[in-house]
């Protein structure tokens, strides 16, 4: 869960905003939006939900157990909206898409659920809800009106910014609820990406993060626009930008075209987040992932061949139907092979509406946990002898903003690891050369 304090530009602000932000990049992005949205209402954000005119959780359904977790949160705020206050509460995002009027039914102190092709409409709810009306919109839209609503965001200038360049999901793998409440696949028109992305070179934006459920699939479905390979290399043209990053990348989509830009596109990070979810290929084929171990590997290894210094994130269930303890071994034996700096790593929960969701899964949650526990284990010791590596070398890093103590500035070296060093606030926005001086489990502490 992130909590979500913004500044807005704004010359109207009089009411306070409290919001909660559950799971991907996708939903901080989405977040960002509603923030630029309500500022034109008069909402300011605050971190205190006693002191909010309005609060909004925005929902993640990815994991086992949110639609729960939703609801115990709300539970637990309700208490700021007695004794009369007229405080509207609202829930978005994924859990709501996939609930819709059964949130409103439920919970009576409920105002709002805006699903997640509907954030569009979101001001004339939040006026009507003060005006004593409660009301539920998740209907998905079509192409053509969801080309003309992709976010764009205002207010704070910051160095780093997400950029969104598609949205859904075609893929239907067997455990994922995504394209049930993201919707189908649709790029994003790249003259529009390209203008946002000059804008916000103008604005002082140093790197952008290009963002989608799966990226790698951009324009595929369009003839008249790019690959995602060549809107890299268009975004790599605009000056002022220095750095981009991408995330999420579905391995099946991963071309040749787009690895070739690790080797040639200098502002390319030096970090990708390639999903593996299993190193079996029973359990892919189980899941409907669409590429094997090998192809995997294969993609991995061209990725380094290209960029040497590269670090790999990915994501890992544990316990998928039908895991045998052989199927969890090669997974912790691709684990070993590819060494990710990170690892996002879990259960497998089913998801309702899912083809997973149909299969026998017999295999005692005690198993389960007690193979979590196994990989966690091996990847906070990868994750500590990569890290180890880094001390004693020199590490280009963006500066953005003050450091954890008093005197320090922070930033993201190229590898998107956080970077803490003494200097002072002026070297915000700069980019410097930092020597690595100790490694902890998420951060590096250093020196100009």
């Amino acid at each position: 869960m992130i909590l979500v304090a913004y500044k807005v530009r704004s010359t109207m602000l009089n009411k306070l905003l409290y919001m909660e932000t559950f799971g991907c990049q996708m939903n901080v992005n989405d977040s960002e939006r509603i923030v630029t949205m309500l500022a034109d209402l008069g909402y300011a954000p605050t971190n205190d939900p006693a002191a909010s005119d309005m609060i909004l959780l925005n929902t993640c359904s990815v994991r086992g157990g949110a639609e729960e977790k939703v609801y115990r949160r709300l539970a637990n705020l309700r208490i700021y909206k007695r004794d009369g206050k007229k405080q509207i509460i609202a829930v978005g995002g994924c859990v709501a898409q996939q609930e819709g009027e059964e949130l409103l039914r439920k919970l009576p102190y409920l105002d709002l659920v805006i699903g997640t092709h509907n954030l569009h409409l979101l001001p004339e709810m939040v006026r009507g809800a003060e005006r004593g009306e409660r009301r539920s919109e998740t209907t998905f839209i079509d192409n053509d009106q969801r080309l003309d609503l992709f976010p764009s965001i205002k207010g704070e200038s910051r160095l780093s910014r997400f950029v969104t360049v598609m949205q859904g999901c075609d893929n239907f793998c067997s455990y994922c609820i995504v394209p049930f409440v993201r919707g189908r696949e649709i790029s994003r028109r790249s003259a529009d990406i390209l203008t946002e992305v000059r804008q916000l070179a103008d604005d002082g934006v140093r790197e952008v993060i290009l963002l989608g459920q799966n990226v790698n699939s951009y324009g595929l479905k369009t003839e008249s626009e790019p690959t995602f390979a060549e809107l890299i290399r268009q975004v790599a043209e605009i000056d002022g930008i220095d750095r981009i990053r991408f995330t999420t990348s579905h391995p099946k989509d991963m071309s040749d075209e787009l690895i070739a830009c690790f080797g040639d596109v200098a502002k390319l990070s030096g970090q990708i987040h390639l999903p593996a979810q299993s190193g079996s290929d029973a359990v892919l084929k189980l899941m409907g992932r669409g590429y094997t171990r090998d192809s995997y590997l294969a993609k991995v290894h061209k990725i380094k061949t290209l960029r040497p210094d590269i670090v790999v994130t990915g994501d890992i269930i544990v316990g998928f139907p039908g895991e045998t303890d052989a199927d969890f071994e090669e997974t912790l034996s691709l684990m070993e092979q590819v060494r990710y700096i990170d690892l996002f790593s879990f259960v497998y929960s089913p998801r309702p509406g899912t083809k997973a969701a149909e299969l026998s899964d017999d295999l005692p949650r005690a198993v389960k946990m007690a193979r979590l526990d196994r990989l966690m284990e091996l990847q906070r010791r990868h994750t500590g002898e990569i890290s180890q590596t880094y001390t004693g070398s020199v590490m280009s890093v963006l500066v953005e903003g003050e450091g954890k103590f008093p005197g320090q500035v922070s930033g993201k070296g190229e590898i998107g690891r956080i970077v803490n060093f003494p200097g002072d606030s002026s070297l915000i926005g700069s980019i410097v050369d930092v020597r690595i001086i100790k490694a902890y489990p998420n951060s590096f502490l250093g020196e100009l």
